[in-house]
């Protein structure tokens, strides 16, 4: 069959002499929505089944239409189906194809159903089983930081704010923090999955169907939990591809943090960790540099992600109930995305695994920028009973007196400590030192490696049963 006479069959009338050149550019998703072929054949096929179990259509017809499905799921993933623009999308393309292998049955399959509430469970479809391969990544870099954190539960390292070196912890504790964060990632993820496991498929054009169709079964056939409950709301309906782009962001977001923080430590002023060639690439001018262009890509990469969201979010906000033509634009940000995320994930479970840790680098920094100093001012408050604040004021002396002597504070004589306070005792010392500082924090969700090490078990537990 010609593209011509294929698009005059399809759109028949007015349009016989098939639409201009420019709005058949403008109008076609063939290019990208031909990444829904599974969902739709699995869709149409699922709807067959349907329309042949109530009695709309012989099951004759049905078994032909499903031949006919099946053929064309094999040939569009060997690679020999022949996409034509003139058909506009997916849809169009595989119902020309039907009736050209089984004839005038093909044309029963359309019976109470639009091409609004088709795109709308071939999406919808899409998305779902895109939200679960991006959970089992997750669960993958959650297990990575989890393996990375046991192996250095009690490595010590500077804790930062504002940049600026703070308290020590260790490393398996800013591990687990990582571990946190994506499971939250990860939550939100199986979230979304809950609320968009409901089928439009049945609502038709807007108003639903004449056609005593049974809405529950093919929401049960196709996976869903139950039919969506309003046929407006069905067809116009793009919460789900925005909580997707929404998740993917915020999950972007968390791994472009990471991406940075690599970044950071694998420059020669830090040296906390240093990534392989298989993460990395030289310069084409300086031979001594070493570029962690994996981690620059990944922190790149979420203004993509991001963009995304804010593109549908525009596209969506002043879209009158129920569809129009400018929801076409939901799918290449939804498979950008995806596709986008996808690589990140990989990307960074990968480093994760393959970064190796400067243990002495570490602890060596931790020590710098007198990050004990909260050790003092609590050690103030528990031996002599001085209030916080006043014990935060002597500590501030101290440290000047080591910035004047040009020492950590663990190196300041007892007799330099009792110049700023005269009942500071020798039993100061052992709260100065960075590896007892990072001991003592035993409080819940704290640095010290027992603590770390009960979170490593808990995670395993509840990553064994995610």
């Amino acid at each position: 069959m010609s593209d011509k006479k294929a698009s005059n069959q399809m759109w028949g009338g007015r349009f016989a002499s098939g639409p201009a050149a420019i709005m058949e550019a403008i109008n076609a998703s063939i290019s990208f929505d031909r990444k829904l072929y599974a969902q739709d054949i699995r869709g149409s096929i699922a709807h067959s089944e349907m329309l042949a179990e109530t009695g709309i259509i012989s099951a004759a017809d049905q078994e032909k239409i499903a031949h006919g499905l099946n053929t064309i799921l094999t040939e569009i993933e060997a690679g020999t189906f022949e996409f034509s623009t003139r058909l506009e999308d997916i849809h169009m393309n595989v119902e020309a194809r039907l009736a050209e292998l089984i004839g005038p049955a093909a044309g029963r399959l359309h019976t109470a159903r639009s091409r609004n509430d088709q795109v709308a469970v071939d999406l919808r479809l899409w998305v779902k089983d895109e939200c679960l391969r991006v959970a089992e990544a997750l669960k993958g870099l959650i297990a990575a930081f989890l393996e990375r954190a046991e192996e250095h539960a009690a490595t010590v390292m500077p804790g930062f704010t504002h940049m600026q070196a703070a308290q020590p912890v260790t490393f398996g504790h800013h591990c687990m923090a990582y571990v946190e964060m994506f499971s939250r990632d990860l939550s939100r993820v199986r979230d979304a999955i809950e609320r968009m496991d409901e089928s439009p498929l049945g609502a038709a054009a807007l108003a639903g169907t004449s056609f005593p169709i049974d809405r529950h079964k093919t929401a049960k056939d196709l996976g869903f939990r139950e039919p969506m409950r309003n046929s407006l709301d069905s067809v116009s309906d793009r919460d789900f591809a925005l909580e997707f782009l929404g998740v993917a962001a915020i999950c972007a977001t968390h791994l472009s943090r990471l991406a940075e923080e690599i970044i950071i430590w694998s420059t020669p002023q830090f040296g906390f960790v240093r990534l392989s060639d298989s993460f990395s690439t030289g310069s084409s001018i300086m031979p001594q540099k070493k570029n962690p262009d994996a981690a620059e890509l990944v922190r790149g990469k979420t203004g993509r992600v991001t963009g995304h969201l804010v593109g549908l979010l525009t596209v969506m906000k002043g879209m009158p109930l129920t569809y129009g033509k400018d929801m076409q634009e939901d799918k290449e940000s939804v498979f950008d995305a995806a596709e986008t995320l996808d690589l990140m994930l990989a990307a960074m479970t990968g480093m994760v695994r393959d970064m190796t840790v400067n243990a002495a680098a570490m602890k060596k920094a931790a020590g710098a920028g007198y990050s004990t100093a909260t050790d003092l001012a609590d050690w103030l408050v528990r031996a002599l009973g001085l209030p916080f604040r006043e014990a935060h004021h002597v500590t501030g002396r101290a440290v000047a007196l080591a910035e004047e002597k040009k020492v950590g504070l663990d190196r300041l004589s007892l007799q330099d400590l009792q110049s700023v306070h005269p009942d500071i005792t020798a039993d100061i010392f052992s709260v100065l030192a960075v590896q007892n500082s990072v001991k003592s924090r035993v409080s819940f969700g704290g640095t010290a490696p027992s603590e770390v090490r009960k979170q490593i078990r808990y995670w395993k537990k509840r990553l064994a049963k995610a």
